[in-house]
């Protein structure tokens, strides 16, 4: 047991080469740095191969970034730990003005083995994938929205406005068939305009088609069919939900998962003196503003629909009770708070904070089941 070794090592990762610093354990454990190698995977698997022979436990860390996975599925497959941990989260000195990929290796090792960094989940290769797909129809949204906002603002500009209040119907686009100018390069424009609208719409269904054919070949398909059963929960923020929170039992409590989605508010307290304010948003801010949005379904009455029935009947007994309970207190909840005076937007925020309470308690029923 004398000669028993053990290392801490803090890889600083980018895009074509790895800055690596070891720590060796115990507090007056020289820390040093190993330099900085090709980011390619057989260097990589070399140079941990050269680590690992001179300690019998090493522990690898590194922050999550664009790089993704690879390297931390890389070093598992060699048979040590590795850590991916939380950039927000690294504790960092105010004054320490210099970052270089050196200082940030050997910072990552000291703090490895201090214990004072904080990993984040991380999803096997079949949920990434599933969890890209998503994001894909995310930024397709994003893009749709864009290119309907430029028709409208094209529009408002040159004085258009269209006499109904809906828009983006078959009506409106056949309006906007209609519209005539003057110079030939803006009837151009409108048209180019309306035609990117039309090709991100196709998009952005395509990509919905695709996440419906492969989510129930998906092992976590029960719990996206079992949380459809809430009220303002469909398939795109079932699998979002899913995708972004992974399984749902590694929170103790709902109160976790709301921190861990920032629909809690924030503090700063001291002595006597209690402020709390907004929302911290911090987390995943994905899932959040797709549950704002769910939160608005709740202020009609408690009602079960045909397409919510049609759910409920293939959910189990436990799960349909907690879809009901949801919808007999949110929409309760909401009526209270509206008639307090309640912004809209607070009450729908208020409103999303105990949904999350009530999809963590589906998601794990649904897991046992």
């Amino acid at each position: 047991m004398a000669d028993y070794r053990e290392a801490f090592v803090g890889i600083d990762v980018a895009k074509l080469k790895n800055a690596i610093a070891i720590a060796e354990a115990g507090r007056e454990g020289e820390v040093r740095f190993f330099g900085e190698v090709d980011a390619s995977a057989t260097s990589m698997r070399r140079v941990i191969g050269r680590i690992a022979s001179r300690f019998d436990y090493v522990h690898f860390c590194y922050e999550a970034g664009p790089t993704g996975y690879g390297l931390y599925r890389l070093i598992r497959s060699l048979g040590h730990e590795c850590t991916v941990v939380a950039p927000s989260l690294i504790p960092r000195k105010p004054g320490d003005r210099v970052k270089t990929n050196r200082r940030d290796a050997i910072s990552l090792a000291r703090l490895l083995r201090a214990g004072e960094l904080t990993a984040v989940w991380v999803p096997d290769e079949g949920h990434e994938s599933i969890r890209d797909l998503v994001r894909a129809r995310a930024g397709a949204v994003e893009t749709l929205r864009v290119h309907r906002q430029q028709v409208s603002a094209f529009m408002l500009k040159h004085g258009r406005s269209y006499p109904r209040k809906k828009s983006w119907t078959m009506r409106y686009l056949r309006w906007l068939q209609e519209q005539r100018f003057d110079h030939p390069a803006h009837q151009i424009a409108l048209q180019e305009m309306v035609e990117a609208v039309r090709v991100s719409k196709e998009r952005v269904e395509r990509l919905e088609r695709v996440i419906e054919e492969f989510v129930p070949a998906w092992s976590l398909a029960p719990i996206v069919w079992a949380l459809q059963t809430l009220r303002g929960v469909d398939l795109i923020v079932a699998v979002t939900f899913v995708t972004e929170v992974g399984d749902a039992s590694r929170f103790e409590s709902p109160r976790q998962l709301m921190g861990y989605l920032g629909l809690v508010p924030g503090e700063r307290s001291t002595g006597e003196t209690v402020r709390r304010g907004g929302i911290t948003k911090a987390g995943n801010g994905r899932v959040r503003h797709m549950l704002v949005e769910s939160a608005w379904t709740y202020r009609h009455p408690p009602k079960v629909g045909k397409a919510k029935l049609y759910r409920l009947e293939q959910a189990s007994p436990k799960v349909r009770e907690i879809a009901w309970k949801a919808q007999s207190r949110l929409t309760a909840r909401y009526r209270m708070l509206s008639a307090r005076g309640k912004r809209t937007t607070v009450v729908c925020t208020a409103i999303a904070r105990e949904l999350v309470g009530f999809m963590w308690a589906v998601a794990r029923e649904a897991r046992v089941t």
